[in-house]
């Protein structure tokens, strides 16, 4: 089986990191949390010669989803995210788009409980479900590659922000401990803002959710 690949482009105000995963040799790939123009998105992926085969939301916050309607619009690509987050992709204020300047909602084609796993492109991605950032807040796990795309749940060395609408700081840890830390040392991990880290050195030198 070919390698697989990630690649990141940094869209928005809050710097946020959009991630695009394929196999090498390969074009088609899942996008993940277009946080703002998905025009723009869209060139530079077929300027680099990829087509998204599907899009998958880690949470519904505005920051991640501004450039959805407009990259599935452009794509045709199925959208996916947790159920759990649903409401809040709904909801204008829970997912604090009016306090930043353009009020949005958005929705998925399809949601996905805990545990259940997105097939597209020939990649394999399984959901896992991490209240705490927001109540529906999501990691997906390519569990043969030992990658972890982990939105604003586990940064480097640092958590996701729990004073938004449905976020909890102890269900959060409770999520980072009980859901993540228990991934190979070894997993990749990259989140929704700031450089990629590993679950081991997280275990180490977190100092919001170290074991």
């Amino acid at each position: 089986m070919a390698k697989l690949k990630i690649g990141r482009i940094v869209m928005g105000g809050a710097m946020t990191n959009c991630y695009f995963v394929y196999r090498e040799g390969e074009r088609e790939c899942l996008f993940f949390d277009p946080a703002a123009h998905g025009d723009v998105i869209f060139q530079k992926l077929q300027d680099a010669g990829f087509t998204v085969a599907g899009i998958c939301l880690t949470h519904g916050h505005f920051d991640h989803i501004y450039g959805l309607a407009k990259l599935k619009e452009l794509t045709g690509a199925k959208v996916y995210a947790a159920a759990a987050e649903k409401e809040l992709m709904g909801d204008v204020h829970a997912n604090v788009s009016d306090l930043f300047g353009r009020a949005v909602t958005a929705q998925a084609d399809t949601y996905l409980e805990d545990g259940d796993v997105v097939s597209c492109a020939g990649l394999e991605a399984k959901m896992i479900l991490t209240p705490g950032h927001t109540q529906g807040s999501c990691c997906y796990y390519f569990e043969k590659d030992n990658l972890l795309v982990s939105g604003d749940t586990l940064f480097e060395e640092s958590v996701g922000r729990t004073d938004f609408p449905t976020g909890s700081s102890s269900q959060l840890i409770r999520s980072i401990r009980e859901k993540l830390f228990i991934l190979p040392d070894e997993t990749m991990v990259y989140p929704g803002h700031g450089e990629s880290t590993t679950i081991g050195h997280e275990k180490k030198y977190n100092p919001f959710a170290g074991m």
